[in-house]
């Protein structure tokens, strides 16, 4: 959570009816093995930015449904519905009225559980996972097959949070530091992932090469890693460089 303008308890009635000022989260879309932020939406907990994000998500990929896995919030289930559902048109009666709406349905390919913490007095004293669309066994399967972990979590999408916290001074805590605008906080973010993505080497991505009888590691960025670029760019390159074309 990050606070733009003031704090959500210094607001007026007008501004907490705006929506862009106070209290605001980052939503962040995940993808865990090459380290990329495929999307991410600045706002608050509403099922508009849910859908945002899911779209957004959606719209970058290459086609194919992973396996999604976030905490309980509740707008994800209608928000991956409304992506990636498949909508059941419900046949008529015969009687008087206006037809019923059609039915948007998980399509079997759509794999999505949830991380559940159970709190006391402030503190986590349980977590367990639970299966929202698909099976446990499809999910299990699924999850087999994974290169980075076996388990239901989101420990990398949070580890990223601190990443980002790390790159950006705006998202810090307890400061002055905070963004005026939600829009320039927005462009904030695009600039500090933009470093993430293409300037700053992930150790975890390290490619390791054998030289005779020693292994060179040689460092490669999340953007790298994803094969959307052949090199570690520099900052001069980030800023001189058309990123939203494709690297010739």
């Amino acid at each position: 959570m990050v606070v733009c303008e003031k704090k959500e308890a210094r607001l007026s009635t007008l501004e907490k009816l705006a929506g862009i000022y106070g209290d605001q989260w980052v939503w962040i879309s995940f993808e865990p093995i090459n380290k990329i932020v495929l999307h991410f939406v600045v706002g608050r907990h509403t099922q508009k930015n849910a859908d945002a994000l899911v779209q957004g998500t959606k719209d970058r990929s290459d086609g194919h449904m992973p396996l999604f896995t976030r905490d309980e919030l509740k707008h994800y289930d209608d928000a991956l519905l409304k992506a990636y559902g498949v909508k059941q048109e419900i046949p008529r009666t015969g009687k008087r009225g206006r037809p019923r709406n059609p039915l948007c349905l998980p399509p079997p390919e759509l794999l999505y559980a949830q991380v559940v913490k159970r709190r006391r007095k402030g503190r986590i004293v349980d977590i367990t996972a639970r299966v929202i669309f698909g099976s446990e066994r499809e999910v299990a399967e699924k999850l087999t097959e994974s290169p980075v972990s076996q388990h239901i979590n989101t420990s990398f999408v949070e580890r990223d949070n601190l990443t980002l916290r790390h790159h950006n001074r705006r998202l810090t805590r307890k400061t002055i530091s905070f963004s005026k605008k939600q829009e320039r906080l927005t462009r904030q973010l695009h600039l500090s992932l933009a470093y993430y993505h293409l300037v700053k080497p992930h150790l975890s991505l390290r490619e390791v090469v054998q030289d005779g009888e020693k292994k060179k590691y040689l460092p490669r960025t999340p953007a790298m890693a994803a094969g959307i670029t052949g090199q570690i760019w520099t900052m001069e390159k980030l800023f001189s460089k058309n990123v939203l074309q494709p690297e010739g």
